[in-house]
């Protein structure tokens, strides 16, 4: 591929999304409006413009930025991200293993490979759980939706939360001496050097890296982003907003806990959650009830517990559940007295 291809593609490209990005509020009206000619103000008509207009602005951002994080990620793979915390000390490595789950592309799937890994080449169980606790609940996907939906603010206020959940969760189990409750299998696993693989990428490869990693994730997600944006327009239209105000808002003491414990057992990506999230909040529910909500939907969803269940005796999966949910009931208590 010629320079020009190389970088003048996905600048034409990007440039196209923009510009539909910055139009798709009128072009929607329109469409409602004049097209469709649909009755203003009506619950099925807000509920249809509030579907298209979110459904393509979601995926125009997911399009952009899993691009350039697809590009980023080119410089992660396991084996590095396993010799970075080698031989790390508990809170410090707590500290790079929690930052290191935001920007490497490892889902819960992974978590048992990344288990033996880590334990094989003497990472400290406490670090191994603040990556694992990480990786899933902080991903590109609900910052990208988080940005778009409620601005840079929630997203950051998301990113910083999850890595403090992440970082005090690890310390904590690393200090409660849990090694005990590892499956005695995980210490006599010998992964071998897997190091001596890796090549160097050059910058053509990286970008053709970032339409894959867009081509690869788009395609799994798209669907769930739909379904999200339509239980969220449904809401949106039709949920009156004292219901949802009286079951998760500020004055319900009970909020965050039921929250958490209505998101533990559902299966979701961020993809799917945050749209619903989204409708919550516009429809009266705090932002630190349905952060908590989202956070338990994704940090401790029921397929990770029993992939995890492989490699882990279930004191260590409780243990590792209540000191995750404490940590997410104090983030919700904490923005909602703040917010």
């Amino acid at each position: 591929m010629t320079n020009t291809k190389l970088f003048g593609i996905p600048i034409i490209i990007l440039t196209l999304l923009l510009t539909l990005y910055h139009f798709l509020q009128p072009l929607t009206n329109w469409l409602i409006d004049s097209v469709l000619n649909l009755e203003k103000g009506s619950h099925l008509t807000e509920a249809i413009r509030f579907f298209v207009f979110e459904f393509p602005k979601v995926m125009i951002l997911l399009t952009i930025i899993i691009f350039f994080v697809g590009i980023i990620r080119t410089f992660f793979t396991a084996e590095r991200t396993r010799k970075a915390l080698e031989g790390k000390k508990t809170f410090t490595g707590n500290v790079m293993a929690a930052s290191l789950g935001i920007v490497t592309p490892f889902c819960s799937c992974s978590a048992i490979p990344l288990f033996l890994g880590f334990v094989e080449s003497g990472v400290p169980l406490s670090v191994t759980f603040s990556f694992l606790i990480a990786a899933p609940m902080i991903n590109e996907v609900a910052i990208i939706l988080l940005y778009g939906l409620f601005g840079w603010q929630v997203a950051a206020i998301y990113v910083g939360t999850g890595l403090m959940v992440a970082i005090v969760a690890g310390y904590l189990i690393g200090k409660l001496k849990l090694e005990k409750w590892v499956e005695p299998w995980v210490y006599a696993v010998e992964m071998g050097d897997t190091g001596s693989t890796e090549n160097k990428i050059n910058l053509e490869s990286r970008i053709t890296q970032g339409y894959e990693a867009v081509k690869e994730i788009v395609s799994k997600v798209w669907l769930y982003v739909a379904l999200g944006i339509l239980v969220g327009a449904g809401a949106h239209g039709y949920v009156p907003e004292d219901f949802m105000a009286a079951l998760m808002g500020k004055s319900a003491w009970y909020s965050v806990p039921l929250s958490i414990l209505i998101g533990i057992p559902l299966y979701s990506n961020a993809a799917g959650i945050v749209p619903i999230v989204s409708v919550l909040i516009e429809k009266g529910a705090s932002l630190g009830t349905a952060l908590a909500f989202m956070m338990s939907v994704i940090g401790l969803s029921l397929p990770e517990m029993v992939i995890l269940r492989k490699v882990l005796k279930m004191p260590l999966i409780i243990t590792f559940i209540a000191i995750v949910g404490s940590g997410i009931m104090l983030v919700g208590f904490l923005f909602n007295f703040l917010m």
